[in-house]
């Protein structure tokens, strides 16, 4: 009771006396959250504009502050003393009134309401509003919501901030980007000339039926109002003001869509679309892969409805589709094309059917539900095998009758056997058994020694030998490249790299290195002779650069060389 009797909710009016020629400014304000707010009639007054909306939320010192009002601009029609009625408002499950009030209507006057009131000034030039393209639209049916901002002289807008956005609970919903937001200075509200701003546009498509609501969008808008009061130079001196405005939440009616006449294969699909199957090869070879594409395109809601399935014979491998979508989303709604493309592997030859696929949607603007249907297509399979009896052969059916069984021809299996019983165990128990149990294990344990001992330890020799080589093969041939800016240190890592690939892979040693014998090895293990010349010509190269210091050389160009030339050999070897 207590929580109650802190909620008010009260009409305030601008005047409770005015001409006939005046405005009258009626605001019902309250200190809660409301909804479904009734406002009176306004009998002998005609509504300028209304309701607008405004929202003021505060925090001073801890403690909340909340106002919600409705405002209306009314001009009375018939002079004498009018009672304003009873407005009403549900707040926490109570309805709550304000109380009547009476206005004074008298003969016109001269000078009607002060142009100098700043809320009079604000309420007049300033209005928000959600222009929805159609109010009573089919389930799955798009259509679009833009929210403009329109102001006026003598108002100027310095700052915008968005204190609450729209949400879209029972649509699939699509924002649309506007860019950068720009004022087009000849917008026109209700036949009067306004600035205009396009602050959002979304495209909705309801997924509910019946009575929906859309949440409304609240800007807080910081002002530039001019007063009377000048400075020096006789310049008006404007005053900074604040002010909230909202949409209101927008009420639209959501129609079923007929049940009569509905296509069993309707899936959903609303607007205006053209249908198609494509194959990519009408003829192929047995093993070989071809695609069918399911394809609509059009406008509509291509991503909230399924794409008819097709229907092959059994003896085709058919994959999962892979789903494509090419949409892009307008004011129009979204537009583009929605496909499922199959992989289908034939494994037999033949010529398989591939049946017409229907499609169903409806057509919002006709009212009435539109069928589709492709072509039959047909697959000419050949070079393969037979498929003997399947369903897609067509001899399948003759080679079935054709095939006769004798009586006699599965008499050759014995259906009963002589089993006779073993009962001498002698055997498992002898030397003979343990002896030929044996003989394969002591073979191959004399096998591995064999190998191990005799065969293999030269071969180890060798190999290390081999694996040392090359490692210090790439060794010297890293540290060349360390020391590429030093030309002694350079060509001697760089020889001795040379030389230990040498032992690595002709398992030569040291005494053998002389450039002829490296040739011959070279060409013996068949070497091209070019290759052979130019791993000759880099020994050379570091034997030259190392004994004539004053020759003219090429370190990176060596090096480069080198690379090149080991990476030849080991391609030939």
């Amino acid at each position: 009771m207590h929580l109650q009797a802190q909620i008010t909710f009260e009409t305030k009016v601008s005047k409770k006396r005015l001409g006939l020629n005046e405005r009258l400014r009626v605001d019902f304000e309250m200190n809660e959250n409301g909804d479904n707010f009734n406002p009176p009639s306004f009998t002998n007054f005609q509504v300028v504009s209304g309701p607008q909306q405004s929202v003021s939320r505060s925090w001073i010192n801890g403690v909340r502050s909340f106002s919600k009002t409705y405002t209306y601009f009314l001009t009375p029609i018939t002079k004498g003393k009018i009672t304003l009625g009873q407005a009403e408002i549900t707040i926490e499950g109570e309805v709550y009134k304000t109380l009547p009030v009476e206005i004074e209507v008298t003969e016109a006057v001269e000078k009607p309401n002060d142009p100098n009131n700043i809320d009079y000034i604000t309420d007049e030039n300033i209005r928000l509003v959600a222009e929805i393209s159609d109010a009573n639209p089919y389930l799955n049916e798009g259509i679009t919501v833009v929210y403009k901002l329109y102001f006026r002289n003598p108002i100027s807008i310095t700052d915008v901030q968005e204190m609450e956005s729209p949400s879209f609970g029972d649509f699939w919903s699509q924002m649309i980007n506007i860019g950068r937001v720009q004022v087009n200075p000849r917008g026109n509200y209700n036949g009067e000339q306004f600035n205009e701003v396009v602050w959002r546009k979304v495209v909705l498509y309801p997924q509910k039926t019946g009575p929906l609501e859309i949440e409304p969008l609240t800007l807080n808008l910081s002002l530039s109002v001019p007063t009377n009061q000048r400075d020096l130079f006789g310049r008006q001196i404007p005053v900074q003001s604040q002010k909230v405005i909202t949409t209101g939440k927008k009420r639209i009616n959501v129609k079923t869509l007929p049940l009569t006449d509905q296509p069993a294969e309707f899936s959903g699909a609303v607007g205006q679309f053209d249908f198609d199957v494509i194959i990519d090869k009408s003829a192929l070879k047995a093993s070989e892969s071809f695609q069918v594409k399911v394809k609509v395109n059009g406008n509509g809601n291509l991503k909230l409805f399924n794409l008819p399935q097709i229907n092959v014979p059994k003896t085709l491998e058919v994959y999962e589709p892979e789903h494509q979508e090419e949409v892009k989303v307008t004011l129009s709604g979204m537009q583009g094309s929605v496909e499922d493309v199959y992989t289908i592997v034939p494994q037999f030859q033949g010529k398989y059917p591939i049946p017409a696929v229907q499609f169903s949607y409806f057509d919002p603007k006709s009212a009435t539900y539109k069928t589709l249907r492709s072509q039959d297509l047909l697959v000419d399979v050949f070079d393969g095998p037979v498929a003997i009896g399947s369903q897609g052969t067509p001899n399948a059916q003759k080679l079935k009758q054709n095939l006769q069984v004798s009586e006699n021809a599965f008499r050759f299996i014995q259906l009963q056997t002589k089993l006779i019983p073993i009962t001498t165990p002698e055997f498992w128990w002898s030397v003979a058994f343990w002896l030929l149990l044996g003989i394969p294990f002591i073979f191959l344990i004399a096998g591995y020694l064999i190998k191990r001992l005799i065969i293999q330890k030269p071969e180890n020799i060798s190999l290390t030998k081999q694996r040392k080589a090359e490692q210090l093969s790439k060794k010297y041939l890293s540290s060349a490249k360390k020391a590429i800016h030093n030309q002694t240190a350079f060509y001697e890592a760089l020889e001795r790299a040379l030389h230990n690939y040498l032992k690595a892979k002709l398992k030569i040693e040291t005494t053998e290195m002389s450039k002829p014998n490296i040739k011959n090895l070279l060409v013996e293990k068949k070497v091209q002779v070019q290759t052979a010349q130019e791993f000759i010509e880099c020994i050379e190269n570091c034997e030259r650069a190392r004994y004539a210091p004053g020759s003219m050389v090429n370190i990176q160009s060596d090096f480069e060389k080198a690379s090149t030339s080991i990476a030849s050999l080991d391609r030939q070897l």
